[in-house]
């Protein structure tokens, strides 16, 4: 779905305007890790362009090699999330440890995960941030837990939060939130339904 996934969602004003705000809060050339990164646009990009170093994961490598021509100056790897924990491969004290992040941005990533799930991955950048780092997030305000919907020609499975529930979750796992932002969505992808999506704009709280 790589080649299809930036033409079905031409339309980012949400991500982008996350984005740079994670992008201008942070200090010049701030190490930052784009969760989910997909085919590097917008957001690994974005934040490649403002002059911070870029790391992006994905499970998808025919969204990294997409990646990795969009953005050539940022760094990618074929990550899983669980991967991230403490101890894991990719995580702190991991074999492969990609080290602490200024910065995290996780847009329409953790929403691929069961609900059961979504709090440990929330931990994991919880770990992965500095001290007061800072945490965009955001995921389609939806009462789903691991429900099927068609996506460009293919079935997936996604998970949601009504917005005070999200608050509730994103709060337990350590991370204040500064702000919100909502926007109504229609992609351009018929058989992708229009959503509402959230936006949440955080920071490392303990």
């Amino acid at each position: 779905m790589g080649d299809r996934y930036d033409e079905a969602f031409p339309h980012k004003d949400g991500q982008l305007a996350a984005g740079k705000w994670l992008a201008d809060s942070l200090p010049a050339g701030s190490r930052v890790l784009d969760l989910g990164c997909g085919t590097g646009l917008p957001t690994s990009r974005q934040l490649a362009v403002a002059g911070h170093q870029v790391t992006g994961i994905d499970l998808s490598a025919g969204m990294l090699a997409l990646a990795r021509t969009h953005v050539p100056k940022a760094s990618f790897h074929r990550v899983d999330i669980a991967d991230l924990r403490v101890g894991g491969p990719y995580g702190p004290r991991g074999k492969h440890d990609l080290g602490r992040f200024d910065g995290v941005a996780a847009f329409f990533s953790l929403l691929m995960l069961p609900r059961t799930e979504i709090p440990y991955a929330l931990g994991a950048v919880h770990d992965l941030l500095v001290p007061g780092g800072l945490f965009a997030l955001s995921m389609v305000e939806a009462d789903i837990d691991d429900f099927a919907i068609p996506f460009l020609g293919n079935t997936v499975r996604v998970s949601g939060y009504l917005r005070d529930e999200l608050r509730q979750v994103v709060a337990d796992a350590g991370f204040k939130v500064l702000e919100e932002e909502s926007y109504a969505y229609a992609p351009a992808s018929a058989d992708v339904p229009p959503e509402e999506q959230l936006f949440l704009h955080c920071r490392r709280s303990v």
